[in-house]
């Protein structure tokens, strides 16, 4: 079987011989400065490297060039996204699910944890107590049951976030993270409105992803790796990738992964929208430290710095998973998108569980209220985005990857995020947040290079002082 990447076969597309020989490359060219230098130049055009290339860069250890490779990653993270990061939260819809995957309490032989599905009305009182802390874009995630959680339960769902209006809250858009399906039913999620299709791959390495999921739908390695392209085929055409750090070595599935993107980018014209990069955590009956291959702070920063300037395209996203300290490194070197406030377990927004009764994904180490974390941003100088314009806009897959790359997203992303954080700051934010974000917006106006987007975002934000909402470029 041979490496093509326009192949619609997952063992063709990622390939094991042409990974374990990206590998070895990388290995053989660790101190190979001449080639590590044509590397760097290239990407300091801008425009992205090949899985090829960056795994060189992730292999390379001489200090100084690692030094010139996090200093590239904020010069791109800087270009492309300035200094906003999109905020969002987790809705757990449900836990029952019929896989038997190794490293998730979710796996259908757990008896301990408390399994829960959502009714309507329960969904109606978590998202209003998302809307209560300000925020206007969900991940819906739900474990894999083809009874207890088919797609009509999600596109119900769907309907029934996105007819909630509280007060001034309204969730403008949905992502859907739920398990691999069919090309009928991405266009039913289609067809109600979703934002991005998530899926994570967990591990591209074939062998070990079987061995780590025994039993269960999610046991099909191709079926699962092959849901990108289902879902572009269905006219879903943003989608976002990611692997769990932890289960395999990390090289390996650093190279699977930008593999994937460069597949996705072949067939279908355009990349992946976001990519992900969780790491494996403890919660109810798992325990992180069984799993051999964690990988340090260290390795994680540089895996990010080095993701960002091979797909400088790309909105990159780090959850609560990850701790304060840790979020706050990545965030300059790539990191666009952070989650906020979240609560992994099914109803854990409104209603307050008892440890005993936790039914969580996963431990949450940033439990930080999304007040807190706004105003951690504001203070290192960040603006935190509450957006969904380009969704809303129809700017999208290649319509929005054309944006970017000839860098006029900013015209629409800059005065859309002020715009969406002064809804924040008027509805929502403490006393000691509204007046840190009116200060930073005063300070990112003026900066807007086209007069005209400046007078009309000008105008716009004092009537959203005024009461009125969801203005957007």
């Amino acid at each position: 079987m041979n490496y093509n990447p326009i192949s619609t076969r997952a063992e063709e597309f990622i390939h094991h011989e042409e990974i374990l020989d990206t590998l070895s490359y990388a290995q053989n060219n660790k101190d190979n400065t001449d080639l590590i230098e044509q590397i760097i130049s290239k990407a300091e055009a801008y425009k992205g490297i090949s899985y090829k290339e960056a795994a060189v860069l992730l292999e390379c250890e001489d200090p100084t060039i690692n030094a010139r490779i996090y200093a590239l990653a904020k010069a791109i993270k800087q270009k492309f996204y300035g200094n906003r990061i999109v905020m969002f939260a987790p809705l757990y819809l449900s836990n029952y699910c019929v896989n038997g995957c190794v490293y998730c309490p979710y796996h259908s032989k757990n008896k301990s944890i408390p399994r829960k599905k959502l009714t309507q009305e329960e969904i109606r009182q978590e998202v209003i107590a998302l809307q209560d802390m300000g925020h206007k874009r969900l991940a819906l995630e739900a474990g894999e049951h083809p009874t207890l959680a088919p797609i009509d339960y999600i596109l119900e769902s769907i309907k029934t976030i996105y007819s909630i209006k509280h007060k001034n809250g309204a969730i403008r858009r949905v992502n859907v993270n739920i398990a691999a399906t069919t090309v009928e039913n991405y266009r039913k999620l289609k067809e109600a409105g979703i934002g991005t299709y998530i899926l994570f791959q967990e591990t591209y390495h074939k062998e070990n992803y079987e061995r780590l999921h025994p039993t269960g739908p999610k046991s099909n390695y191709a079926y699962h790796t092959e849901a990108m392209d289902r879902a572009m085929e269905a006219g879903i055409d943003d989608v976002g990738i990611g692997v769990l750090f932890g289960l395999n070595t990390y090289k390996y599935d650093f190279v699977g992964m930008l593999m994937h993107a460069e597949h996705l980018e072949a067939r279908f014209g355009v990349g992946p929208h976001t990519i992900s990069v969780p790491r494996i955590c403890s919660a109810d009956d798992i325990d992180a430290g069984d799993f051999p291959n964690a990988i340090s702070d260290e390795i994680f920063e540089k895996i990010v710095a080095v993701l960002r300037i091979a797909v400088p395209y790309t909105g990159m996203i780090v959850s609560t998973r990850e701790s304060k300290a840790s979020r706050e490194k990545v965030l300059e070197l790539g990191i666009s998108q952070l989650s906020g406030g979240s609560r992994t377990s099914v109803g854990g927004y409104a209603i307050q569980e008892l440890p005993e009764e936790s039914s969580a994904q996963f431990d949450v180490s940033d439990t930080r209220t999304l007040d807190e974390i706004v105003e951690w941003l504001l203070d290192l100088g960040y603006v935190p985005s509450f957006c969904t314009a380009c969704y809303r806009e129809g700017r999208t897959g290649d319509r929005f990857m054309s944006l970017v790359k000839s860098g006029q997203i900013a015209n629409c992303c800059g005065p859309n995020a002020l715009m969406t954080l002064k809804e924040y700051l008027e509805d929502y934010a403490s006393d000691a947040t509204k007046a840190k974000g009116l200060k930073l917006i005063d300070r990112d106006i003026p900066t807007i290079p086209n007069a005209k987007i400046r007078d009309r975002a000008l105008k716009n934000l004092e009537e959203i002082a005024n009461g009125k909402r969801d203005f957007r470029f």
